[in-house]
């Protein structure tokens, strides 16, 4: 078991292989995954741990520094049946111990997470983590938008400018909207805007009303949020198309909403439906 805090690009390529053929649901996109999860907030403390045929990540944030997290866990379909999945979750409550944590969860650790918790789907890994005495503490989803739709906005964007609202792909002023982001939300979506692979915002006056982004999460939607004052606007869901519109225009064919509150939104606005499902898991550490 090599315990790595610092993943060189064998690392990652090794890493990203196995996650690409453990994870059949994430296959696309799992190497993307492991390189995000190796590049978190500067005041994250992390670690991967590697054996032959598996990989496992764990992070603590400054934020609740008690609660570890098991970020990724992958073995491979041809080494499993030997005890590796077993190994990498006891070896990373070990290293999370060490760190000073009291709990362990397989759950999201946002910013930078790869999924809520465990895909209801990934039967064997729930299988395990209930083996391991982790029990299920909460329900999370996802929604899935069809790309395929009629994201087009410029009817919408022609009424917004018409109220004097402007809205623009972030771009050098980005740094705008991450501020904004912040001032109004926390510094995880902050994060997430600063990290995103595309973001679009609103504006009037030179006050920044909403943001939506893509990409912080590989492939995935969100966050998204719209100031009090403009509300009722429609603000959101035009971000929201241009988002989708870029993620299509980047090759997808779909694109999952993470982590989903407002259902009745998404599915107005894109027709996304509810998805995936994910177990958080958690147990003391003793």
């Amino acid at each position: 078991m090599r315990v790595v805090a610092d993943l060189g690009d064998a690392e990652l390529a090794e890493a990203g292989e196995v996650a690409r053929a453990a994870l059949i649901l994430d296959a696309g996109e799992a190497p993307a995954l492991v390189r995000r999860l190796a590049a978190p907030p500067a005041s994250r403390r992390w670690t991967a741990l590697l054996t032959d045929g598996g990989v496992a990540m764990a992070s603590l944030s400054e934020k609740d520094p008690e609660a570890g997290h098991i970020d990724l866990l992958a073995v491979h379909p041809g080494a499993r049946g030997a005890g590796r999945g077993r190994a990498l979750v006891r070896a990373a409550e070990d290293w999370l111990r060490a760190q000073g944590a009291r709990r362990a969860r397989f759950a999201g650790n946002p910013p930078c997470y790869a999924w809520p918790g465990i895909d209801v789907r990934y039967t064997a890994a729930a299988c395990l983590a209930e083996r391991l005495g982790y029990e299920q503490v909460r329900v999370a989803w996802n929604m899935t938008a069809d790309l395929s739709a009629d994201l087009s906005a410029d009817d919408d964007l022609r009424r917004l400018a018409g109220q004097g609202v402007r809205v623009h792909a972030a771009g050098a002023d980005r740094e705008r909207v991450t501020a904004f982001t912040r001032e109004h939300w926390n510094e995880s979506w902050a994060w997430e805007v600063a990290n995103a692979a595309g973001v679009h915002y609103a504006e009037r006056d030179g006050r920044v009303l909403g943001f939506a982004a893509w990409g912080a999460r590989p492939a995935w939607f969100g966050p998204m949020g719209t100031a009090p004052e403009a509300r009722g606007l429609g603000v959101g869901g035009v971000l929201l198309r241009r988002c989708l519109a870029d993620q299509r225009a980047a090759g997808q064919r779909t694109a999952q909403i993470g982590w989903v509150g407002p259902l009745r939104f998404y599915s107005r606005a894109v027709g996304a439906r509810a998805e995936r499902v994910f177990w958080l898991y958690g147990r003391e550490l003793a």
